[in-house]
C-alpha cells in the first residue's frame, strides 16, 4: 500500500489530464497573486482549489494587510513611518528569532506592493482608530494598530505607527479583497480547476517536481507543470494529528481559526519530497477581550493570581502569552467604573466586594490578588507600571466593588491559528533539508513560515501572502522562459 502523500515517478503517470506551465495549489491570498504574476508574465497558468470557489481563509477575514513605510493613508492620518521604523518593529516583534531576510525583504518592498494592490482594485482610507489593538474595524476606519506598536515594549523599539491597512468597500474586507484578488488572476489568463484536491506531487527522474496527483470530482488526475508547482493551501490547524505533534498548546482550545483546506496537506505533500519546514510549533492565538476600551483598564492575572502581560496591548499577544505560557488560564479584573459586558456579549462570571471575596470566589490562592492589586494599585495612582509598561491612560488604580471575567479557554473565545510551514527562500523557493531549493517546488503564504516567525500582528499573514505570493508566481514562471 502506498504511503500518503508519497511522490510519484513521472515514468509512472499513464496520461496527463491537464498541462501547464505553472500549477499553484490553492486559490486563496497567496495563490491568487502567484497565480496572476505567473500568467502575467505569460506562462500557462492553472490554478487548483479543493473548494467550488476561490478565497480560503482570507475570504473570512477582516481584511487587514499589513503596510508601512510612509503610506499615503499613513501621512493622511498624520503618522509618520519609514522603511527603518517599520523594520525595526518588525523585527522586535515576530520573534524570537526573526526570519531577517524575509522581514528585510517585505518592509523594503511595500510601497511597491500597495500599488500593485491598489491596481488590482483594492482600496484603502486614510482614517485612523488610534485604540483598536488588532479588534475588527468599523466603518469608516482606514487605519489600525494591529500588533502592539503603541504599547510597551514596542513604542520604545520604533516610532508607534498604525499599519493595518483595511480593506474598503464591504464587510468582511477579506471577502472584498478575494474578489479583486482571484477576479485579477482569472483575468490575467489564469485557468482554474476547483473541487480538485491535490494529493501529492509527481517527481522527474532528476528529482524535479513537475506535477501534481489530485481528485477531481471523485475521480484521480494527474496534472502536468512543466516549470513548476506553487503550494499555497494553506497551515495545519485544522489537522488534529500535526497539531498534536508540532503545537499541542493548541490542543485547549475548542475554536479553530481557518477553513478545511488548512489541513496541512500542501506541508505533507512537500516534506514527502524532502523539504525542510520551519517554526512547526509557532502559533497565533488572538483573546478578543479588549472592547470595550475601558475594559484594559482592568488586570489580568494567571492561576496564582499574578499580571503577566500588559493589558493595553494587541489581543493576539494577550492571547498567545495566555495560551502558551499559561495554559489558557486567565482573569480579567476590573472595577465597577470601567466594567462593561464584552464585545462579544459575554458578561463578568463573578462580582465581589473586595479584592479578598474576589480571589476566594474564582479560587486563587489566599492573598495573591490583594497582593497582585496592591502592588498595581500603588503604582497606578503615580502613573507607572514597573512590571509590564501599561501606558499611563488606561492605569487607574482598581477599587471595589470588581468583577471578574473568565478568560479560561473552556470560558472565553481563544482563537488559535499556526505560523509554522515550509522553509523557504523569500522568492518562494523551497528548501531541502541540507538547505538547497527543490527544484520545481515553489510555496508562500501560511503553507510557509513568513515574516511571522512566531509573534503576530493583524494583517501580516495578507501582507505576507500576497506579497511573497507574487514573487513565488514570478520565480516558478521564470523556468518556463528559460
Amino acid at each position: 500500500m502506498s504511503r500518503p502523500f508519497a511522490p510519484v515517478d513521472a515514468s509512472t503517470v499513464g496520461s496527463w489530464a491537464d498541462d501547464a506551465d505553472v500549477v499553484v495549489v490553492g486559490f486563496g491570498a497567496a495563490g491568487s497573486s502567484a497565480a496572476f504574476e505567473a500568467a502575467t508574465v505569460g506562462a500557462r497558468t492553472l490554478v487548483l482549489e479543493r473548494a467550488g470557489a476561490a478565497g480560503g481563509a482570507a475570504a473570512l477575514s477582516d481584511g487587514f494587510i499589513y503596510l508601512g513605510a510612509g503610506t499615503p493613508e499613513q501621512v493622511a492620518a498624520g503618522y509618520p513611518d519609514t522603511v527603518e521604523n517599520m523594520q525595526a518593529f518588525l523585527l522586535a516583534a515576530c520573534g524570537p528569532a526573526p526570519d531577517r531576510a524575509k522581514i528585510e525583504r517585505y518592509c523594503a518592498a511595500i510601497a511597491e506592493h500597495r500599488e500593485w494592490l491598489l491596481a488590482r482594485g483594492v482600496e484603502f482610507l486614510g482614517t485612523v482608530l488610534p485604540h483598536a489593538n488588532g479588534t475588527s474595524p468599523v466603518d469608516g476606519e482606514g487605519l489600525m494598530f494591529t500588533g502592539g506598536e503603541n504599547a510597551h515594549p514596542y513604542r520604545d523599539v520604533a516610532t508607534p505607527a498604525p499599519r493595518g491597512h483595511v480593506v474598503q468597500g464591504g464587510r468582511p474586507g477579506g471577502k472584498v479583497l478575494m474578489a479583486r484578488l482571484s477576479g485579477a488572476a482569472v483575468e490575467a489568463g489564469a485557468r482554474t480547476s476547483f473541487d480538485t484536491r491535490a494529493e501529492r506531487l509527481v517527481v522527474d527522474g532528476t528529482g524535479r517536481v513537475c506535477g501534481v496527483i489530485a481528485q477531481r470530482y471523485g475521480e484521480q488526475v494527474a496534472i502536468r507543470a512543466r516549470a513548476g508547482v506553487v503550494l499555497a493551501a494553506g497551515g495545519f490547524i485544522q489537522n488534529p494529528a500535526m497539531v498534536e505533534q508540532y503545537a499541542p498548546v493548541v490542543q485547549v482550545t475548542p475554536l479553530r481559526l481557518g477553513t478545511d483546506g488548512d489541513d496541512g496537506s500542501g506541508i505533507r505533500m512537500a516534506q514527502a519530497v524532502g523539504a525542510q519546514v520551519k517554526r512547526m510549533d509557532a502559533i497565533e492565538c488572538a483573546l478578543p477581550f479588549n472592547a470595550p476600551r475601558s475594559l484594559v483598564h482592568g488586570i489580568i492575572v494567571n492561576r496564582a493570581g499574578q499580571r503577566f502581560v500588559n493589558e493595553d496591548t494587541y489581543m493576539g499577544r494577550v492571547g498567545q502569552a495566555a495560551l502558551v505560557h499559561q495554559g489558557a488560564v486567565a482573569y480579567l479584573i476590573v472595577d465597577e467604573e470601567h466594567y462593561a459586558p464584552n464585545w462579544l456579549n459575554i458578561p463578568a462570571t463573578w462580582v465581589c466586594a473586595t479584592a479578598s471575596e474576589l480571589e476566594g470566589e474564582i479560587g486563587l490562592p489566599q492573598g495573591a490578588l490583594v497582593a497582585t492589586l496592591d502592588y498595581y494599585n500603588e503604582h497606578a495612582r503615580s502613573g507607572r507600571d514597573p512590571l509590564f509598561g501599561k501606558d499611563a491612560t488606561v492605569l487607574t488604580p482598581l477599587r471595589g466593588p470588581l468583577a471578574a471575567f473568565d478568560l479560561r479557554a473552556g470560558s472565553f473565545v481563544y482563537a488559535p491559528f499556526t505560523l509554522g510551514g515550509l522553509h523557504t527562500l523569500p522568492d518562494g523557493e523551497v528548501l531541502d533539508l541540507a538547505a538547497a531549493p527543490i527544484p520545481g517546488l515553489f510555496a508562500a503564504g501560511r503553507t510557509t513560515s513568513g515574516v511571522a516567525a512566531q509573534g503576530y500582528c493583524s494583517g501580516l499573514s495578507l501582507g505576507d501572502s500576497t506579497l511573497f505570493g507574487r514573487w513565488a508566481g514570478r520565480r516558478a514562471a521564470s523556468a518556463a522562459r528559460r
